[in-house]
């Protein structure tokens, strides 16, 4: 019988980081969606989570806001050993929560001085104590549409500990694969799906061929299994504008309106890219040969390539419009544009009035933000420091925060008892007419575009999409096997507490709610203008 363990105790600084970044997670980002939290191993079993990394820090908060207290009292966090030992806050965030240092050789002139045999050695010890450790295994964040290829550490660490403990037969260590999909993940109140999938578990007893000394095949098989349930997660694209494309036939075969949760929005994204990139990978292998097996595969590979194309060309001519594919599903007389214009325009101009003297508490964080933000993307290429950007957004909006609340209070100390809970109650309040502010504003722009597109046109672009339509109705239905009434389909599936507001009166009553979901489409951020582009690759 394993010995019992309770893992090692949690630090204050770490409850505290966890509360202050659960706060400030759900500020920065409009919907968290978290799914499959009961697949998360319990306190004093053993357990390496590993997750996709594209946004760096804050993808660590993001887990350990996410793993409830209930499951696991930490996650202990690894970092680059460059963000150790500076006298600035991120540098005291990761040590005081027991963060473990990692020399990551890219940034050592000599690979003798990455050596991480001393940090492999306390990320065992944990393990044995029964904690839960965070690892990155494609070992290095970055702004990409495809995930890295993993480092086989993992692998490694789990082979090491299993060998340590060959004579306990019991001794149980846990693979906890978890997928985080950022819509825009570094835009304001985007959303986010963290995705935790079945954990596998190795014992000595079951697992002899892990144990030392072990083939390294072993090792590249298991890295493999969790390179396919991480990609099974997400969105993993050898391109941006194949995500584009994806999201586009998502949204047309479930129109806007369609109610589904995020994790049923990714997903459906994610069979629709897989169909775009397996298209891509049979006309590569097939492309010479001339048999007649071959040619009714390329046949029908051509098809949805061909989809593919002109896929992106209608969401070309729309992004430059400024409207969205549901505009051109359903045209709209003059009258009824200039009388929803109208509508539109007078709802934004109220909200903007009322949110007026809360804007004036937020004007100092967006400014700082944004100075902060301008100036770090001039310190590198996209590829190197857009993965980052969301971190810094978090850190300065924080302290800012912060600056902000601390001076108003000041500003006002015989009444300070009152203000020190009405300031932050009236930024919270902002934020929220703020979203439906710039949301009605954002409506009346796009029907502002329709006008100044005309009827010919608009009346060609929606016969166009009639054709693509069906074309992408036949890939689902045909091709995809997926339901024939999404509309119906998903309005069932999901649950209420992943990322749905059923009803009007469930959406009016969490309108005060900072985990309400009143957006009707996922792809929304805190912006005046749609969001569906993404940066050019370097």
């Amino acid at each position: 019988m394993a010995p019992a363990r309770s893992g090692s105790p949690t630090p204050w600084s770490y409850v505290l980081i966890r509360w202050l970044f659960r706060f400030v997670l759900k500020i920065f980002y409009g919907s968290i969606v978290i799914e499959n939290t009961h697949l998360i191993p319990p306190t004093g079993k053993p357990c390496i989570v590993c997750a996709n990394h594209s946004n760096s820090l804050t993808d660590a908060l993001l887990l350990v806001t996410s793993i409830p207290t209930k499951r696991r009292n930490q996650l202990r966090l690894t970092a680059k050993a460059t963000q150790f030992g500076h006298k600035t806050f991120t540098s005291w965030l990761i040590e005081s929560a027991g963060t473990v240092p990692i020399k990551r050789r890219k940034d050592y002139a000599d690979d003798s001085e990455a050596d991480n045999s001393g940090a492999m050695l306390k990320l065992m010890e944990a393990l044995e104590m029964g904690d839960a450790i965070c690892l990155f295994p494609e070992g290095m964040s970055r702004y990409h549409p495809t995930i890295a290829p993993l480092k086989t550490g993992v692998a490694r660490l789990v082979s090491d500990v299993l060998s340590r403990n060959r004579d306990d037969p019991d001794f149980e260590i846990s693979v906890l694969t978890c997928s985080v999909t950022y819509m825009h993940r570094q835009h304001f109140r985007s959303d986010v799906l963290v995705t935790f999938h079945e954990p596998m578990t190795f014992t000595p007893k079951n697992n002899p061929e892990m144990l030392a000394p072990v083939d390294f095949n072993n090792i590249r098989s298991l890295t493999a299994q969790m390179q396919e349930k991480i990609s099974s997660g997400t969105l993993d694209s050898p391109s941006w504008s194949l995500i584009r494309t994806s999201k586009l036939a998502a949204r047309m075969y479930a129109p806007l309106g369609t109610q589904m949760t995020l994790g049923d929005h990714v997903r459906l994204t994610r069979t629709f890219l897989e169909a775009f990139k397996a298209a891509q990978d049979i006309h590569k292998e097939h492309k010479g040969e001339t048999t007649e097996e071959t040619a009714e595969i390329d046949a029908a590979s051509e098809q949805i390539l061909q989809l593919r194309d002109d896929l992106k060309i209608y969401q070309d001519k729309l992004a430059h419009w400024g409207i969205k594919d549901d505009r051109i599903r359903f045209p709209l007389p003059r009258h009824t544009i200039l009388s929803r214009m109208f509508i539109r325009l007078t709802w934004f101009l109220c909200l903007f009035v009322i949110s007026i003297p809360g804007l004036l508490l937020w004007l100092p964080i967006f400014a700082t933000t944004f100075y902060a933000v301008h100036n770090f993307k001039k310190t590198g290429p996209i590829f190197d420091t857009w993965d980052e950007i969301a971190q810094y957004k978090l850190i300065y909006g924080l302290m800012s925060g912060l600056c902000v609340w601390f001076v108003a209070v000041a500003l006002t100390w015989p009444i300070a008892f009152i203000t020190f809970f009405l300031v932050p109650s009236l930024m919270w309040i902002t934020l929220r007419w703020m979203e439906d502010a710039v949301a009605a504003f954002r409506a009346f722009t796009a029907l502002w575009r329709l006008l100044m597109v005309g009827k010919p046109t608009l009346k060609n672009m929606h016969e166009k999409r009639k054709g693509l339509y069906a074309r992408v109705m036949n890939l689902a239905l045909e091709t995809l096997e997926l339901p024939e009434s999404p509309e119906s389909y998903f309005k069932l599936s999901g649950g209420k507490e992943k990322g749905r507001v059923r009803g009007s009166w469930d959406s009016s009553a969490r309108y005060f709610s900072i985990k309400r979901r009143r957006k009707r489409d996922w792809n929304e951020t805190l912006r005046l203008y749609d969001q569906v582009d993404y940066p050019e690759e370097e």
